[in-house]
């Protein structure tokens, strides 16, 4: 098929070449020239703006987005809309809100273009060990793209799925990402305890190790774990400050509005929250508090 990728960040220009590896012809667009100039060294063409790629594309076009989640999003597409003709398709790889999914498809839908929400997992590796993902879409349009997903995907029958109609694959990728919270969380403390009991000297590269193979808790991020322990093995120059990127929220709010318990999920939405605070009024009043009941001595800054 003829694509057109929106996007050749890390995760826009991995895809955009194992499309490529897989037969199909990419045209890619992006507005760092040098983002450009890269995939076109891989082999495929690029313009440098949305009127270009659109043109460059023959009908029905199949455009795919892999932009940051939000305005840039929005942004984005209210650009490429007008450009666009009934019997197009738009595909929304990005980590969209599935609310603002929901919107959006309804405007493409106006103009009769057809729009697919992707969730997208596997970061950096994609290229290598193919992607995971969740389509949300009219099932006649989903299978009209099967060729696309089938070659991103790890296998032509495995790691991808229709989950539903349009919004249910921002949806699903949502809970995914809640999910991995939890699960890096867990992790995380884990380590700490044993990095913590200092007279055994453990070796937490060599635990995470063994741990790989026939343990319960056995798993990809385990994997990637171990990883980082072999190259950093006491985490020298990072910065205790994690970043979150908006789907743990989502997925917390979600769980709210449900009326589903996710204590696991909504904790470690908190512990990132915690780590940007350098300067915890909370945690000195804690201190005052003790001082004031207890009469417990402040350590002082």
């Amino acid at each position: 098929m003829n694509i057109g990728m929106i996007g050749l960040g890390r995760m826009g220009a991995n895809m955009a070449q194992r499309l490529m590896q897989g037969g199909h012809q990419v045209v890619g667009f992006d507005l760092n020239a040098q983002a450009r100039s890269e995939l076109e060294t891989k082999g495929a063409q690029s313009r440098d703006s949305l009127p270009a790629l659109v043109t460059a594309l023959a009908a029905p076009r199949v455009l795919w987005l892999m932009v940051p989640a939000g305005e840039i999003t929005d942004s984005t597409l209210n650009a490429l809309l007008p450009l666009l003709n009934a019997g197009d398709t738009v595909i929304d790889g990005g980590n969209s809100y599935y609310k603002d999914t929901l919107r959006r498809a309804r405007q493409f839908a106006g103009k009769d273009i057809a729009y697919v929400d992707c969730g997208t997992s596997g970061g950096v590796w994609g290229l290598a060990e193919g992607y995971s993902m969740m389509v949300g879409g009219d099932e006649a349009v989903v299978e009209r793209l099967r060729s696309i997903f089938e070659t991103l995907a790890p296998g032509k029958d495995k790691g991808w799925s229709r989950v539903g109609p349009v919004g249910s694959g921002h949806y699903v990728k949502m809970v995914h990402n809640g999910i991995e919270y939890g699960m890096m969380q867990a992790y995380a403390e884990g380590f700490a305890i044993l990095q913590q009991k200092k007279e055994f000297a453990l070796d937490l590269h060599a635990i995470a190790e063994l741990w790989r193979y026939g343990s319960v808790i056995r798993s990809w991020l385990l994997d990637l774990t171990a990883d980082a322990l072999q190259k950093n093995p006491q985490l020298s120059g990072i910065a205790p400050y994690v970043v979150d990127s908006g789907e743990g929220r989502w997925t917390v709010d979600e769980a709210i509005e449900l009326n589903v318990p996710a204590p696991v999920i909504t904790q470690s939405l908190i512990e990132r929250l915690r780590s940007r605070d350098k300067d915890s009024f909370a945690d000195k009043l804690l201190s005052a508090m003790r001082n004031e009941f207890g009469g417990h001595p402040i350590k002082k800054e």
